[in-house]
């Protein structure tokens, strides 16, 4: 059974509970040995609790099986709650918490359990509709131990409720200043042993008395993160899973009314033969399109799996406690009037998603075009298209029901295929990320498509896509890319993040991003049906000379190689393709084929239709045509899919523009060549002080409670945390305190101005170099002091002469979107006007890095450019590693310039930065426990 315990010893040998071992935060002490008993009669134990305020630890979680459910603290206002769960734990859950039998809880044992301090005392209970099913709690032992147990009801043990509660009290044990948990298990608990167990964690273990004893640090490894991330993977999929596989499906608002919303969703599923039980639920009719009508989801006979939902938005609600009552999984809201309606809107579709969540509900939606699922053992078309696009390889979400419709004709109009379609409307709960999970494992998706006019939470998606993404290509078109506009109805923060940014993002990920949805379809219908490439190089085969000439400019403009073209002549028939591709295709140096057929009247285009898709079916080597000027699969160059696809593996797609057709092609080298390399590693670095640093940023906080700029010593030791070292420097107000400064340092010093306008005025000289003694710094100061570009608000510094290099800046900030980001490029004018800057979002690999130092135009600068010495590249890459992990584990360090930075082939010296911090309520804890977006009530929702 799902439990454990943690306890006191006291003398009655009857009634055993929880109580902590020895008094929190006290010396260790040895543990004395026995049973742990909790409070009884005269002979209790009197504890008292500081209040400390409930922190924010609630979270809206998905267990094992993809149902939602709730974690949160526990308050004393949950007794109630918390006896009738003890009530409905059977006697052995029981024993193996306590160790002994413990049928009832005492009035002093309810408050000992609902009331904790939230600090040496926490507790968490996890809910659904509103009943506590599980909790567990650690308590402290010593300044860093706490003991943990957990009581989870018999009925829903075996969906991974140990193990959510295991993250989230580990979570908040590291907030509180804990390194390790001890817990004590009966040998026979053989389910409580494995949560620990299959945690990730090193664990060492000992058995006395009968007891097994377990000990281990709790600090988040790369192994413990695995395993959370893997189990996140299942869960999200097995959410999804359900709704695509549903066997029965309750249209609620089926209506007779010709053209209505509800008579259509109830066509598409009948009409588009789904392979379960479809149900009418309308309380004003009897019978719609031949089905028998329900009043209410509550009064159907069968089982309901998923509910499209088509009437007005103000009866929405009461549609989800009727399914919730029925034990529906998941909702699809086809319905209108929500977020994309203002503050009303906003607060209805708010109301919504916690109904859902609350009774263990899935949301797509609201306001979306619904969901298809091509399989043929399914053929769900729960979607307002009567369009259902042909079976296929490729996965595609959307945002907007209107575009939905649309994608979905271009779609079959192109004999592309689909596996499964998801248009999630205003994506209240479900979106792009819960899909990425879902495809990741899918075997029936190949290929990933996402059209994304928007991005809840960047920082998870590029986690999710770099993961697919090195298993199958993902293809996204982000819209509003010159506005950073987002569509009325989506809660999304805003964020000042330049488009740079949002394009290394994609980069990082391994994403193919296209500019457009034909675009899109172009590179979608290549990985579909043809192989990846091997490298960059192409031939070209055809019987247009000037076309050719098209497709090797083309080639040659997207970095591709090209062979010598094949030439045909006019008037080449079928065999003398065939004989020239194959000629081609085997050629150790040609990677991929263009075939382009322009058809003369003599000959027979269908013969050589046949010659390009026998070929293709074969061929181990991507082939794509430009054939009649054809667009997407033609019906003459499929091959037929054994799974009833209408266009199979080996079919050869077709470009209307041979333009198009070797973009798509080098969009695929790209891919493939990303796919193949090594990404890197993620590190860790032991001598990071990241609590050092954290303490600092406290203690300024403390006292500047809206935030700071860090005087020059905060600087310094801050990046000193990090093990990026800054040359002090002095700051003086006056001549004889510049000379008093020169002669500490012992000269060879420099004197900067160092006002803001000052640096971004590259034309305005402000520094004096070569002084050497204090005659030259009297004369420096002199002069500089009576510039024109001179204000009176200036700052003089005195600092030691650096070396020669290359001028490089770095740039860590915070962006209320996507979290930390840094970013690298040459320090001055020309980099900033040409935006000549490389981005990353941490936590970043090592490969990652060095793509960032690389990826800058200016990057020949740094690797010998005309026939100078390479600097310490490396030093570079390390500097982006340490200021990476500064940010991901400092929210508060709002921005932070580094720069300038000299670099030379001997290492590198940083003469200058700045940093800021206001306070922050992102703990960086969602990268560490497994929770589902919250709805935030400080975003940006009218996409302006």
């Amino acid at each position: 059974m799902c439990s454990s315990k943690s306890a006191v010893s006291v003398p009655d040998p009857v009634t055993r509970a929880i109580l902590p071992r020895r008094v929190a935060r006290s010396p260790p002490t040895r543990r004395p040995r026995g049973r742990f008993v909790l409070v009884s009669g005269s002979e209790s134990v009197e504890t008292t609790v500081v209040p400390h305020p409930v922190p924010a630890w609630e979270a809206d979680v998905l267990l094992k099986d993809g149902r939602v459910a709730q974690i949160r603290p526990i308050v004393p206002e949950d007794a109630a709650k918390f006896v009738a769960f003890y009530d409905r734990v059977s006697a052995e859950s029981k024993y193996f918490r306590f160790f002994a039998p413990y049928p009832r809880l005492s009035d002093r044992d309810i408050a000992r359990f609902t009331t904790v301090d939230h600090h040496q005392r926490v507790a968490f209970v996890v809910t659904q509709h509103d009943d506590i099913i599980a909790v567990g709690r650690y308590d402290a032992v010593s300044e860093d131990e706490a003991e943990v147990a957990f009581l989870v009801e018999d009925a829903h043990q075996g969906r991974g409720i140990g193990q959510l509660l295991l993250e989230h009290l580990a979570q908040a044990g590291r907030e509180r200043g804990f390194t390790e948990f001890i817990a004590e298990v009966l040998p026979e608990n053989v389910r409580m042993l494995q949560v620990f167990r299959e945690m990730g964690y090193t664990i060492s273990g000992t058995l006395e008395d009968g007891v097994q004893r377990l000990t281990f640090e709790i600090n988040p490894t790369d192994s413990a993160l695995g395993v959370m991330r893997s189990r996140e993977q299942r869960a999200e999929a097995a959410s999804i899973a359900r709704i695509f596989g549903a066997r029965s499906v309750a249209v609620v608002g089926a209506s007779r009314r010709q053209g209505s919303i509800g008579q259509a969703m109830v066509r598409n599923l009948v009409l588009g033969d789904y392979g379960g039980t479809v149900y009418a639920v309308n309380s004003q009719a009897e019978a719609v399109s031949g089905l028998t009508a329900y009043p209410t989801v509550r009064d159907i006979p069968g089982e309901v799996e998923i509910a499209i939902v088509a009437v007005p938005a103000e009866h929405v609600n009461d549609v989800v406690l009727d399914c919730a009552a029925k034990g529906v999984h998941g909702l699809v809201v086809i319905s209108a009037g929500f977020a994309e309606e203002g503050a009303e809107g906003r607060a209805r579709q708010q109301e919504l998603l916690h109904l859902c969540r609350t009774h263990g509900l899935r949301l797509i939606g609201p306001n979306c075009l619904g969901i298809i699922n091509t399989a043929s053992d399914v053929q769900l078309n729960a979607s307002l298209s009567a369009t259902m696009p042909p079976p296929g390889r490729a996965g595609f979400f959307c945002q907007s029901g209107a575009l939905g419709s649309a994608i979905l004709e271009t779609v079959a109009a192109r004999g592309l295929g689909l596996s499964t379609f998801v248009s999630a409307g205003n994506r209240a709960d479900v979106s792009g990320n819960d899909l990425l999970q879902y495809w990741h494992q899918d075997d029936s998706t190949d290929v990933v498509l996402l059209y994304l006019e928007s991005i809840g939470n960047p920082r998870k998606f590029s986690r999710l896509a770099r993961r697919v993404s090195e298993v199958k290509p993902v293809v996204a078109v982000k819209s509003g890319r010159s506005t950073q506009g987002v569509p009325v109805g989506h809660t999304v923060r805003r964020s000042s993040a330049p488009q740079q940014a949002v394009d290394a993002m994609f980069r990082q990920a391994g994403v193919i991003q296209v500019d457009n949805l034909d675009e899109m379809f172009d590179v979608a219908q290549l990985l579909a049906h043809q192989p990846l490439p091997r490298g960059n190089r192409i031939a070209v085969v055809g019987n247009s000379d000037a076309v050719a000439l098209i497709v090797t400019d083309a080639a040659k403009s997207q970095g591709l190689q090209v062979a010598p073209p094949i030439p045909l002549g006019a008037n080449a028939g079928a065999e003398e393709f065939e004989v020239a591709i194959e000629a081609a295709l085997a050629r150790p140096d040609v990677d991929a084929l263009v075939a382009v057929y322009t058809p003369p009247i003599t000959t027979d285009s269908d013969a050589v239709a046949n010659v390009l898709a026998a070929i293709g079916e074969q061929s181990d080597k991507p082939i794509v045509s430009t054939f009649l000027a054809s667009k997407g699969i033609p019906v003459l160059l499929r091959v037929p899919d054994l799974e009833g696809g209408s266009a199979g593996r080996g079919s050869v797609p077709s470009y209307a523009a041979p333009e198009a057709a070797v973009k798509a092609l080098a969009r695929a080298v790209n891919y493939a060549e990303w796919a193949a390399r090594d990404h890197g590693e993620y590190h860790v670095a032991a001598e990071h002080r990241s609590g050092d640093a954290k303490a600092l940023i406290r203690d300024v906080l403390t006292i500047a409670p809206r935030g700071a700029v860090l005087s020059t010593e905060q600087v310094h030791y801050l990046l000193s945390c990090y093990g990026i070292d800054l040359w002090t420097w002095t700051n003086v107000h006056s001549k004889e305190e510049a000379i008093a400064a020169g002669e500490q340092l012992g000269w060879d010093v420099v004197l900067k101005a160092g006002s803001e306008h000052l640096r971004a005025r590259p034309d305005l000289a402000h520094v004096w170099r070569g002084i050497h003694d204090a005659g030259d710094m009297a004369i420096a100061w002199d002069e500089m002091t009576t510039w024109s570009g001179i204000r009176a608000d200036t700052t003089f510094f005195v600092q030691k002469s650096a070396p020669d290099g290359v001028q490089v800046a770095f740039r860590a900030t915070e962006d209320r979107l996507f979290g930390p980001l840094v970013s690298f490029g040459i320090a001055g004018a020309p980099s900033e006007l040409l935006e000549d800057r490389s981005y990353g979002i941490p936590p970043l690999t090592d490969v990652d890095a060095r793509s960032m130092i690389s990826g800058i135009r200016a990057a020949p600068l740094l690797f010998g450019y005309q026939g100078s010495e390479q600097v310490d590249v490396g030093s570079l890459e390390d500097i982006v590693l340490r200021l990476a992990a500064l940010k991901d584990d400092l929210p508060e360090v709002v921005s932070l310039d580094l720069e300038p930075v000299l670099v030379n082939p001997d290492g590198y010296t940083a003469l200058s930065a700045r940093a800021k911090v206001i306070p922050s309520s992102d703990s960086r804890g969602d990268w560490f426990v497994r929770r589902l977006s919250q709805p935030d009530a400080a975003a940006d929702t009218l996409g302006r």
